[in-house]
């Protein structure tokens, strides 16, 4: 989608690190608090691009940022449910007994080819988000 402003593709590692971070902060949530802990991972997972002006712990720590597309402006709480609620579903269809685990790897492979494919790096959650992934200038 051309939406007027030329905002640059980010490395896919780098994405792709940050994402990891912010997997492996929900699964320690998961993990670490009981009774509550699935929630608060996958809250995390919902909301953590609308905290620090945009900024996961994960892409904060890489230097990222999630922006609106139209105005680059910094994303917020609800842009951030909007576009990670991909990953909340592959989230929620792991807890399927003996099976579940395979549905968060289709989800990510779905979202990175579809990132690789987009001269803007824009995946599915971005799409409906109408947001997009920038290097933050001056860390």
């Amino acid at each position: 989608m051309n939406t007027g402003l030329s905002l640059p593709k980010v490395n896919m590692l780098n994405r792709t690190i940050a994402k990891g971070i912010d997997f492996i902060i929900a699964g320690a949530l998961f993990e670490l608090i009981p009774k509550i802990g699935y929630f608060a991972g996958m809250g995390y997972l919902l909301i953590c691009d609308g905290l620090f002006e945009g900024r996961s712990v994960g892409k904060r720590i890489i230097g990222l940022k999630v922006v609106l597309q139209n105005t680059a402006h910094a994303c917020t709480f609800r842009e951030s449910v909007i576009r990670n609620f991909t990953f909340a579903v592959g989230y929620i269809l792991m807890m399927i007994p003996l099976i579940g685990f395979i549905f968060p790897v289709i989800i990510l492979l779905l979202e990175s080819l579809i990132m690789i494919g987009d001269e803007k790096g824009i995946r599915f959650g971005d799409e409906i988000a109408k947001t997009q992934v920038i290097e933050e200038k001056g860390g």
